[in-house]
């Protein structure tokens, strides 16, 4: 027994990404991950057939990548190293003339064809006419077919194109037998002869994997849709007068324009102007936003009133547009944990296929002694069983969800994440930032009796150690210090307490803390007052002694408590954690109906908690905006963050929210379970059709004219599905 290889994924371990031309199926990649997958270097190997791409994880001490392109140049593929981040919109290279000489050559034969289905056999081209244009197409025409074929079996595995060339050249061969011995007998070949099969099946497969192409990269692709937001010409201040060039030579500090229904060419700061902008392609928001002086601006957004003239401050893949297509593009390179189901029966689905088909032939020609029609039956279940359609059911389903969910302002990392948040049944959410809207006032000040400075000396000091954080309460405290005093001191030695506060040495003051009551050792009066039983607390000490506290309040999100509700339509519960008082949390859950929400908690009770609940079998989705969130994001199923919380939290999350809305949430987890729903209804599509298609031609109820133009419709038949998801209905 030879022993078991293990693979360890080191530091020095390198991913790169792989467009790939020639996949013409399902088997094509599997085949080119079981060829990488057997070298000791590459130690994690992902191959997208919709989107034709590879992510490849190898250890760069061992090979480079040039290396990894030689081999799948060995395999029959070519592969190209994407360099440029930025995704670019795809060149069609092919010419078509090889698939319109091919449909022109089919036209005489399915005139024969529909001439003979009503007894009319005149209408068929002379056998020796046949011949000559069925050697063109066979030894022409289908050259793609052997080339694929053969590399294919070198490669180890069989695909497509060995079904399809094995398939015809049967005929062909059988036909051409046919005619010159029957011409030699002084006999008509007209009736033994089936060239008119093997040529319009290769007729029917090309056309149907034109259009699958055209589908996979157009219609599926949502890449395509969003690099056509951005101008390819923009109005630039040059030289003391406005010129238009070309978006490539536009520099960071340029002045640009963009009037009325034009597009944003970058993003920006409004330096002059007004008007509106609909930015629904990064947010998913869809009423325009209105922009004035000193107003940011993103690349894409198109202004829907007005004129604006904006300096440009990030361009190309540094917007916020370019950040979303690469999120978008890498998302779509993955594969979803189901699409491995669909990987292991590709991978034995063409070898059975033949085998049946060798069967088909042994049995038909036993039972019939006719070896025609042997050949015609086995050709039939050859050309009916293909695994494209098998391939295509989880990859183009997500193509298509992934594009819905990026245009409703939700951004997947990956696929398995997307196929996981299809399952949650418990969302956690966060309180401050969440299901309110972060945007505090400062609602109450206490100071003890024997306090030693002035209420504007606990503002300046305060800020000075909270203008070190980002969490809305810090924020807050600031914003209303900057308009209560004119100058904040500075803050050297800064130390945060991730969930309790922040410590700091501020200057001719000496040691201040900002955070929790206790972080603080300040015991708070209980005679305060209502306000204070459901506001947000900051206490503030001064080495050692208490200060001053604040009492914060914020409001709910008006779409809260909607889309709160429509999570328990979907029989989602909903749980409130935060670090907030108990009190607090519990006044907010009360406005909302929520039954279970926990406060007091630090960051590692937040991720306790979801373990808890985890190991009750629940998945669990959590949506935090904050530092003190990361924890309990890592621990979570599936985690959400807000795009404008802090970069620890969207580095841990798995999936990015635009708006900070709950509703946007929903919109998340609903597209998932669409397209969860969608890749089963494929995958059942997909099998189905082999289980009942493959018996029907075996015992002849389908030729193998139909059963190409059938296996062409099945491909065609799943994109067609997939792209149902882009017309999903989802409340906004």
């Amino acid at each position: 027994m030879k022993p078991l290889r293990t693979r360890v994924l080191t530091q020095q371990s390198k991913k790169i990404s792989l467009q790939i031309e020639g996949m013409i199926c399902q088997s094509c990649a599997s085949r080119i991950e079981k060829v990488l997958n057997k070298k000791p270097f590459v130690q994690q190997v992902s191959v997208n057939f919709a989107v034709e791409e590879a992510q490849v994880e190898f250890d760069p001490t061992q090979a480079k990548a040039e290396d990894i392109l030689t081999i799948i140049q060995k395999t029959g593929f070519k592969g190209t190293l994407k360099t440029n981040k930025q995704p670019t919109p795809r060149q069609e290279k092919k010419s078509h003339w090889r698939l319109g000489l091919l449909l022109l050559i089919n036209i005489p034969f399915f005139i024969g064809m529909a001439g003979m289905m009503f007894g009319n056999h005149h209408l068929m081209l002379p056998p020796m006419w046949q011949f000559v244009l069925a050697t063109i197409v066979q030894f022409g025409l289908a050259i793609p077919f052997y080339r694929g074929a053969i590399g294919s079996i070198r490669g180890g595995l069989a695909n497509m194109d060995v079904l399809v060339s094995s398939g015809t050249l049967t005929i062909y061969l059988y036909s051409t037998y046919m005619l010159f011995y029957h011409s030699a007998q002084g006999h008509d070949a007209l009736h033994y002869v089936y060239f008119e099969a093997a040529v319009m099946v290769i007729g029917f497969v090309s056309l149907g994997k034109f259009l699958e192409e055209r589908t996979k990269k157009h219609s599926l692709n949502s890449l395509e849709l969003l690099l056509r937001l951005t101008p390819k010409q923009v109005n630039v201040w040059r030289d003391e007068t406005w010129q238009n060039i070309p978006l490539d030579q536009v520099k960071i500090g340029d002045v640009l324009r963009a009037n009325h229904g034009e597009r944003i060419a970058a993003d920006g700061v409004v330096e002059q102007g007004n008007g509106w902008c609909d930015e629904s392609h990064l947010t998913g928001e869809s009423m325009p936003e209105i922009k004035q002086v000193q107003s940011r601006v993103l690349a894409g957004a198109m202004v829907t009133e007005g004129s604006l003239t904006y300096r440009a401050t990030q361009l190309g893949e540094q917007t916020l547009l370019g950040d979303m297509m690469n999120a978008l593009s890498e998302a779509q390179g993955t594969k979803a944990p189901i699409a491995r189901f669909a990987d292991k029966v590709a991978g034995v689905f063409v070898p059975t296929v033949l085998g049946i088909a060798l069967l088909t032939f042994i049995l038909t020609w036993w039972g019939t002694a006719d070896i025609g029609k042997a050949i015609i039956h086995a050709v039939s279940v050859l050309v009916i069983a293909c695994p494209c359609a098998l391939g295509l059911a989880t990859p183009a389903a997500m193509m298509a969800g992934m594009g819905k969910a990026v245009n409703s302002g939700i951004w997947f990392k990956d696929a398995a994440t997307m196929e996981q948040a299809a399952h949650i049944d418990t969302v956690v959410l966060d309180k401050t930032g969440t299901l309110t809207t972060g945007e505090l006032k400062i609602a109450a000040l206490w100071q003890p009796k024997s306090a030693v400075i002035s209420e504007e000396d606990l503002y300046r000091i305060t800020a000075a150690v909270e203008q070190h954080t980002t969490h809305p309460l810090a924020k807050a405290i600031v914003r209303e210090a900057k308009e209560k005093t004119s100058s904040i001191p500075t803050a050297l030695s800064v130390k945060t307490e991730v969930g309790e506060g922040v410590s700091a040495e501020v200057d001719g003051i000496g040691i201040v803390k900002v955070g929790t009551p206790e972080f603080c050792g300040v015991d708070l009066p209980d005679d305060l007052g209502d306000v204070w039983q459901i506001a947000s607390v900051v206490a503030v000490s001064m080495n050692g002694e208490p200060a001053g506290a604040f009492a914060l309040t914020d409001t709910l999100r008006d779409e809260s408590k909607m889309a709160i509700e429509r999570l328990w339509q979907h029989h989602i519960d909903v749980i409130i954690m935060s670090g907030d008082r108990q009190s607090v949390v519990d006044y907010v859950a009360q406005q909302l109906g929520i039954k279970m929400a926990f406060g007091g908690l630090s960051p590692r009770d937040k991720a306790a908690k979801i373990h808890t609940l985890q190991q009750e079998g629940r998945i669990v989705a959590m949506v935090g905006d904050g530092i003190n969130d990361a924890a309990a994001l890592a621990r979570a199923n599936v985690s959400f963050a807000m795009k404008s919380g802090s970069d620890v939290a969207e580095q841990t999350a798995a999936a990015t929210l635009m708006r900070q809305s709950v509703n946007q949430l929903a919109d998340g987890i609903f597209i998932a379970q669409a397209t969860l729903k969608n890749i089963k209804q494929n995958l059942f599509f997909a099998l189905i059709y082999n289980v009942l298609g493959i018996p029907l031609a075996a015992f002849g109820y389908l030729n193998p004219i139909i059963a190409g133009a059938a296996m062409a419709l099945s491909s065609i038949s799943v994109l067609t599905n997939s792209l149902r998801l882009k017309r999903l209905k989802i409340y906004q």
